[in-house]
């Protein structure tokens, strides 16, 4: 190691993170680097693919606040992107980011031996949130860290062993959240997966109480079914109003857990706190993230009913013990977002702003027919097109408008909008009138 080197360049990077302002020059030198930077230390492809609705790379994310994303010269976007739904709250909640801040000036992280309080108030508050008995939680870091905990309790809890999943389900990319996913294109490149998972048809109860017969009668043993409300990945998928309470009833007939994978369609997306209240059913395992963190610290959770946790009695440890799981700063946005969501009612301004462009995307898709369909619920909705390179065509003419929307080259026919339920009604018509002013030229 050149320290010499390493401190020039780590003081020269700290120094313009400090600065209230950035000169000119400086501003180009952030372009350039992180352009360079992923060139040859992030990866390259990202530049290709994820960042490709710009025709160059001058744009590099600097600020934000709201429903807004600045750039380093200063140049804004409204964000319907909204980080796949991590931005429930809007960028940087001027109450998260207090209450993150006064606890960063207390303790940041745990010691990992003495008992903290915020993993317990958080723990407290998700159940009081959550539906029915959810009483016990589990603290995580990433999406797919919780689903992995959410597969592991089943099993520790059941002893049983197959999960069913479905097809085109999206559930995270680690070993066991992958093996639960149901896109090829995520699968493929590490098959074999962890064995014990079966996918059926979105959507179709049947084919669920069929895969667990079927198992029952070889021999085998089913531990849960996982299953989003409603599928984001795979465009916007909204199953049939029965789906959900046939899983439930199909579930508790055959002794089986039910996962609900709430990452996105959870802290108020789809118009209600949890997506499962629309179904009026209870799972026994459900799955938040994303928003759980207000926008300003990452962070996820299980919570699962009490009658699973009997095992951790003599082992608390044996579901796991990750080492930031729980950490006060995140603990303290978490808690901050649900006082947040509760207070000033973020799932009802989630369902009326929604329906609102739902409604106005409708008269679009009437007078534009490449615009094929449009669904969705609360703040959590898709664009589907006739195919990819309409859908980037789309992305890349709203990029050009300063509005963010989920699409890339490979990745575009059903483009999802999913802003801040902070989002003004004034932002909310500029990108619908840029929306129709993509679509003319469409």
């Amino acid at each position: 190691m050149d320290k010499k080197a390493v401190l020039k360049e780590s003081s020269r990077i700290l120094k313009m993170i400090l600065k209230e302002e950035l000169t000119q020059e400086e501003k180009k030198e952030v372009v350039a680097d992180s352009v360079d930077n992923y060139q040859h230390h992030v990866n390259p492809a990202i530049l290709d693919v994820r960042k490709s609705v710009s025709t160059d790379f001058s744009f590099v994310e600097w600020e934000d606040e709201g429903a807004l994303i600045r750039d380093t010269h200063g140049v804004e976007f409204i964000d319907c992107l909204g980080g796949f739904g991590i931005y429930m709250l809007g960028h940087r909640n001027p109450k998260i980011v207090e209450v993150v801040k006064k606890q960063l000036n207390r303790f940041a992280l745990h010691s990992q031996e003495l008992v903290e309080p915020l993993r317990g108030y958080l723990s407290r508050l998700i159940s009081l949130v959550t539906p029915g008995d959810l009483q016990y939680s589990f603290i995580c870091n990433g999406g797919a860290e919780a689903i992995e905990m959410a597969l592991k309790l089943s099993r520790l809890a059941s002893g049983r062993k197959w999960f069913i999943s479905t097809v085109n389900a999206f559930h995270g990319k680690s070993m066991g959240a992958l093996s639960a996913t149901g896109k090829a294109a995520y699968r493929d490149p590490y098959l074999p997966l962890i064995p014990g998972f079966q996918h059926v048809e979105y959507g179709n109860a049947t084919a669920v109480e069929k895969a667990i017969h079927n198992l029952v009668a070889i021999g085998e043993s089913v531990a849960a079914v996982i299953v989003e409300p409603i599928q984001g990945e795979a465009g916007i998928i909204i199953p049939p109003q029965d789906y959900l309470p046939k899983l439930r009833k199909i579930c508790d007939e055959h002794g089986v857990y039910l996962i609900t994978d709430e990452i996105q369609t959870g802290m108020g997306r789809t118009g209600t706190m949890w997506a499962v209240e629309q179904a009026e059913i209870v799972p026994d395992i459900l799955v938040m993230g994303k928003a759980f963190g207000g926008g300003v610290m990452p962070i996820t959770a299980i919570a699962a009913r009490p009658d699973l946790w009997e095992n951790m009695k003599t082992n608390p440890w044996i579901l796991g013990s990750p080492t930031f799981g729980g950490n006060p700063l995140s603990c303290s946005a978490a808690i901050a977002a649900i006082d947040y969501t509760v207070e000033y009612d973020i799932p009802k301004m989630a369902k009326e702003k929604g329906n609102y462009i739902l409604e106005k995307l409708e008269l679009l898709r009437t007078k534009y027919p490449v615009l094929q369909d449009v669904r969705g619920r609360g703040l959590l909705i898709g664009m589907e097109f006739p195919s990819d390179e309409i859908g980037f065509e789309l992305a890349k003419g709203l990029f050009d408008q300063r509005v963010l929307v989920g699409g890339t080259l490979n990745n575009a026919r059903v483009i999802r909008i999913e802003p801040p339920a902070v989002i003004s009604m004034d932002q909310i018509d500029t990108v619908l009138s840029c929306l129709e002013n993509t679509l003319k030229t469409l």
